[in-house]
């Protein structure tokens, strides 16, 4: 069967005349946004029976990585929707309706964000330095600073987890969205960032702004995450962002590639940087990076679509899957580089801007200290 996709080639090429652009001026993927919503990219991994296109993550991974490839920033972008969009249809999948309301939303073009990152939280989603404080009726209104909010200008709903600790003995993790009109909060335009740029993420201070009851997805225990909701987003948002940054890898490599094909060498004879030995050996290096990094996104992504029960050690495989994924593509630029030469280094050229965005792909969580914990105590069994 041929793989479905929802965006048309020339699409991200249009994107990608744009990325150049919004990376100078720093600016918001406004056009980019608009011609998804059109195209109901919001929507890809919404069940077709609440108006979507039901893409697996696997299906959702592969466009992501199309799109990535031309519009680094822009996918990173998206990615903070589709990640809750994803995690909630699999919540709808098992018969579980807490979520639709969220599902229907991003059908009718509703945009979210993710509201997750914090200063001076290292253990992401299994804890929060923001303060939730519950209400008579069951919402919940928060207290306290998110980072690196993607989408910042355009966002509709921002999810956000915030800590409970009305009872020390018991602190709750509490799972929530937020209206953009509702009072409460204030987004700090702190985005001047060396790449990835046009996502805008800014900071979003959280000045008592209220979740209404029915919007309070998940209240869990802090510490090890095992509601399937909460879990799900992991599952959605670790292999996702492992395969912008494959994408990114990719299009480096290929512009290399392309160069020393061109590029001739008076050593060599006048015949091109393609016939040198040391080129060879990193453009080699460079494709089995590649290919490896691939193979273990496809693997996750599809043993997780299949429902394989890797028990306890889905954890580590997610992880793991993203850190291999970032940790190799940034070698894969360093590697093109080489093969590209100093060309590299100008602003004028799209492979300048390259260097830049693989930069980002290590300060989304987890961070490398929990990933080698998860994953050491995994292999050990003493997690």
């Amino acid at each position: 069967m041929p793989e479905r996709q929802l965006l048309p080639d020339e699409l991200l090429d249009g994107f990608a005349k744009r990325t150049a652009d919004y990376d100078r001026d720093n600016a918001f993927f406004s056009e980019d946004l608009a011609e998804l919503r059109e195209i109901g990219y919001l929507r890809i991994a919404v069940p077709a029976d609440l108006g979507g296109f039901g893409y697996s993550l696997t299906e959702v991974a592969r466009e992501q990585r199309r799109l990535a490839y031309r519009s680094p920033a822009t996918a990173l972008a998206i990615n903070m929707h589709l990640y809750w969009t994803g995690a909630a249809a699999e919540v709808h999948a098992a018969g579980d309706a807490s979520l639709d309301w969220l599902l229907e939303a991003a059908a009718a073009g509703e945009l979210f964000a993710a509201g997750h990152g914090e200063p001076g939280n290292d253990l992401a989603l299994g804890h929060s330095n923001v303060r939730a404080e519950r209400r008579e009726d069951g919402g919940y209104a928060f207290h306290g600073r998110k980072i690196f909010t993607s989408l910042s200008p355009a966002w509709d709903w921002l999810g956000v987890h915030a800590l409970d600790a009305a009872d020390p003995e018991n602190p709750r993790v509490v799972h929530a969205f937020v209206r953009r009109d509702a009072p409460g909060y204030r987004i700090e335009e702190t985005w001047d960032a060396l790449g990835v740029r046009a996502t805008q993420s800014h900071d979003t201070v959280l000045e008592g702004v209220v979740a209404a009851p029915e919007h309070v997805s998940r209240v869990v225990p802090a510490g090890p995450i095992e509601d399937p909701f909460v879990f799900g987003i992991l599952a959605w948002v670790l292999p996702l962002f492992g395969n912008i940054y494959h994408a990114i890898a990719r299009r480096a490599f290929d512009v290399a590639v392309e160069s020393a094909r061109r590029r001739t060498s008076k050593e060599l004879g006048g015949r091109t940087f393609a016939h040198h030995p040391s080129v060879q050996w990193n453009v080699a290096e460079a494709a089995l990076r590649l290919e490896a990094v691939e193979a273990q996104l496809e693997r996750v992504a599809a043993d997780w679509d299949a429902g394989v029960d890797h028990g306890a050690a889905w954890s580590a495989k997610l992880f793991g899957a993203k850190y291999n994924a970032v940790e190799g593509a940034k070698q894969v630029v360093d590697l093109a580089a080489r093969v590209h030469g100093g060309a590299s280094l100008f602003r004028s050229g799209e492979f300048e801007r390259l260097i830049r965005d693989v930069q980002s792909g290590p300060f989304h969580p987890p961070n490398a200290n929990l990933v080698h914990d998860v994953v050491g105590k995994t292999a050990l069994g003493v997690l």
